[in-house]
C-alpha cells in the first residue's frame, strides 16, 4: 500500500522546552527565518501513531484505525531511552487494624496479620502511552521496559506485593502495615520523521522533517515471582504502632 506523500515547509527538530510541563506549545527550530508549523507533544504523538514503521515494525492504516484513505502521517517513529532511573515510591497502608486495647488487657496480643499493595504498571505522560488508554503505542516500549532487570510486560496493567506474618501487639496499641514500593522511571524520546520528497510533475519536493516528544514512563520494579507465578512489586514492608 502505497504511503501518503505529506508536504510541509522545513523542519529540521521540534526542541521540547518547559511549554512540555505545561501542556503548552512546542517551539520550532529552524535553520533559516522560513517560518513552519509549531506541534504540540500530542501531535507528533498522533503522527508517531500513524507512522508507516514503528520502533522498526511495518504497520498498516488498520493497525490504528484508520481506513484505506487516510495513509500514514509519517514515515517513521521510533523511541529511544535517555535514562532509567529507580526510586521509592509513596508509602501506603497496606492492613487493617490489629488494635492490643483492652482495658483489662496484660500481655501483648498475638495476631497473624495479612497485608497487600498494588501498584500500577507503566504510565506515560500522554493519552498514547498511558496503560488502557487509546492510543496503540503502549505495547511499543515493552521491548525498552523489558530489557531492564525485574520488570513485567507492559501489557500487565498491575503488580502486587503481599504476605501473612505473626505479630506481637503490645498492650496499649495498634498495629497496622505499611508498604513502600520501589519504583522505575524510564525517560527517552519519540522522534518521528516525515522522508524527503523529490516531488514528480504534479507534486513539489519537500524536504525530510523530523519531531521529537519526550516521554516519561513509570512502573513499580518487579520481583520473579515462584514456580512461574506472576511476579511481585519490590519493596519495603514495615509494622507500625500508633497508641490506642
Amino acid at each position: 500500500m502505497a504511503k501518503r506523500r505529506l508536504r510541509n515547509r522545513k523542519v529540521r527538530y521540534v526542541a521540547i522546552g518547559a511549554a512540555l510541563a505545561t501542556g503548552g506549545v512546542v517551539v520550532a527550530l529552524l535553520p533559516s527565518a522560513n517560518a513552519a508549523e509549531a506541534k504540540t507533544p500530542d501531535q507528533i504523538m498522533t503522527m508517531c501513531e500513524r507512522s508507516a514503521v514503528v520502533n522498526g515494525e511495518q504497520r498498516t492504516v488498520e493497525d490504528f484505525g484508520g481506513a484505506f484513505a487516510d495513509g500514514f502521517q509519517a514515515d517513521n517513529c521510533d523511541y529511544v531511552e535517555t535514562n532509567f532511573e529507580t526510586f521509592d515510591g509513596p508509602t501506603e497502608k497496606s492492613s487493617i487494624d490489629f488494635p492490643n486495647c483492652e482495658p483489662n488487657a496484660t500481655d501483648p496480643a498475638k495476631v497473624s496479620i495479612t497485608w497487600s499493595s498494588t501498584a500500577a504498571q507503566g504510565q506515560g505522560k500522554y493519552v498514547s502511552t498511558q496503560q488502557g488508554g487509546g492510543g496503540g503505542l503502549f505495547g511499543f516500549l515493552s521491548g525498552s521496559w523489558a530489557k531492564h532487570k525485574g520488570t513485567l510486560d507492559m501489557t500487565v496493567k498491575s503488580a502486587t506485593a503481599g504476605d501473612t506474618e505473626a505479630r506481637d501487639v503490645p498492650v496499649g496499641k495498634v498495629l497496622h502495615m505499611e508498604f513502600t514500593p520501589k519504583l522505575q522511571r524510564m525517560t527517552g524520546e519519540w522522534r518521528v520523521r516525515i522522508d524527503a520528497d523529490p516531488g514528480s510533475f504534479a507534486v513539489n519536493p519537500s524536504p525530510e522533517q523530523n519531531f521529537v516528544a519526550p516521554d516519561v514512563v513509570e512502573g513499580p520494579v518487579i520481583l520473579p515471582g515462584a514456580a512461574g507465578a506472576p511476579g511481585v512489586v519490590d519493596g519495603t514492608s514495615k509494622a507500625v504502632l500508633e497508641d490506642c
